[in-house]
């Protein structure tokens, strides 16, 4: 299998936690990368927030010394503002700039930023170009099949951020209408992939490492991006990985692998966060972790009042 090389940086196998907004901050990147994952990805960012100074963006760009390579995710509408910002962001601890051109949340697209970019392709075309142009560190974008099901312009979208010289893109199989329901059309990926020569990231219905390796015969893609179904799994990069590498899946992890895995991660996430905020955010990582497991309504009932470590401990061990 090929390496997958973005600009100076090269992936073995090109495995990427794609971005989410509450969910893939740096503790939660940390464990992600440790278990094999090779391409990690702040949470979005708003170019505006920076420029605004808002002190919710400082959190959002704190990066580990583990966590290289990393793309810092931006997002905006405006092709100078994103530009002048991630310039002031090149001395930081990023390997990227990636662009946001997919998020279906109403709050971003009704700004004309995300995924309502692709209904502006120019001005998408632009963003692009005056970033690669501003910045010396390669540039990506993530996009998606299209707005609407009667719109989809992945292919010529793809086409237009490679001319505007970009070193590869990410294309999630899901039109803006659909957010994340239905079927990711994986067929639209392998389009795209025939359309381009820059390197391609798959995501989309990604939930195992089967998957993982489906997708990459099935599209030619580069590289495979994993979301949703890393949430409360960050053992899927760890199967992912020996999977492409020797056709085996390691055993799921036990309940006492699962139990530490949250423990620590509430340990990360209340020294990142403070204790207060850090276990907090733990209450939705829980539910995740322990989804279809025994009890797991029970526990993230528990959960959702908890207020120390010591608390979420005795409620995993005692359920």
């Amino acid at each position: 299998m090929a390496e997958l090389k973005i600009g100076t940086i090269t992936l073995k196998h090109g495995i990427a936690l794609g971005p989410m907004a509450g969910v893939t901050d740096l503790p939660y990147r940390v464990l992600c990368k440790e278990m094999g994952c090779e391409l990690l990805y702040t949470e979005m960012v708003s170019a505006k927030a920076i420029y605004y100074k808002n002190k919710n963006t400082k959190p959002l760009l704190e990066v580990d010394k583990t966590e290289h390579p990393i793309a810092v995710q931006l997002f905006g509408s405006d092709p100078k503002l994103i530009a002048e910002m991630a310039k002031q962001l090149e001395e930081g601890p990023y390997d990227i700039f990636d662009v946001n051109m997919g998020c279906p949340v109403p709050k971003v697209v009704n700004n004309g930023e995300g995924s309502a970019l692709m209904k502006n392709p120019k001005l998408a075309a632009e963003i692009l170009t005056e970033l690669v142009k501003t910045v010396k560190k390669p540039v990506t974008v993530k996009f998606r099949k299209g707005f609407t099901e009667s719109t989809v312009n992945a292919v010529e979208f793809a086409k237009a951020a490679e001319a505007s010289g970009v070193s590869a893109i990410a294309v999630h199989g899901r039109t803006r209408e659909q957010y994340y329901s239905g079927k990711a059309d994986w067929e639209i990926i392998r389009q795209v992939k025939e359309a381009v020569s820059i390197p391609v990231i798959g995501n989309g219905d990604i939930v195992c490492a089967a998957d993982a390796k489906r997708m990459m015969e099935e599209t030619g893609c580069d590289g495979i991006m994993v979301a949703r179904a890393a949430r409360g799994n960050p053992w899927i990069f760890r199967e992912i990985k020996q999977f492409l590498e020797t056709g085996t899946v390691p055993e799921r992890p036990s309940w006492e692998e699962v139990i530490q895995m949250i423990l620590r991660h509430g340990q990360m996430q209340i020294e990142f966060s403070g204790e207060y905020m850090g276990i907090r955010q733990m209450r939705k990582h829980v539910a995740w972790y322990t989804a279809g497991m025994p009890h797991s309504a029970a526990i993230r009932r528990a959960s959702n009042e908890i207020e120390s470590l010591e608390q979420l401990e005795t409620i995993l061990r005692c359920i």
